[in-house]
């Protein structure tokens, strides 16, 4: 398996690292690490993380790492990431899904 961030995947990994680097820019590079070495674990472990309740394929999953949910698609010998969002994000009533 190997590990593709998607365009969108890494903004929000560099959004989430200046939102958290405004207040303390060390704390800020171990929560993206701590993101990133999870994200690492799904090179052996594809389906460790639970299907998306508000998508609608098994193949479509995410990792909870704290208060965020890294979401990610399996396709073949694939993963992947599609979005990194914060838990309250409302999946649901958002026009584009980031599995779409």
């Amino acid at each position: 398996m190997k590990i593709l961030w998607s365009e969108p995947a890494e903004l929000d990994l560099d959004d989430l690292f200046d939102y958290i680097a405004r207040d303390s820019p060390v704390y800020a590079e171990r929560f993206v690490d701590r993101i990133i070495d999870a994200v690492d674990k799904l090179i052996e472990h594809p389906r460790i993380g639970r299907a998306v309740p508000e998508g609608d394929s098994e193949h479509v999953r995410e990792l909870v790492v704290q208060d965020y949910r890294v979401i990610y698609a399996i396709d073949d010998d694939t993963i992947n990431v599609l979005a990194v969002v914060h838990g309250r994000t409302d999946l649901v009533s958002k026009e584009h899904k980031p599995w779409q």
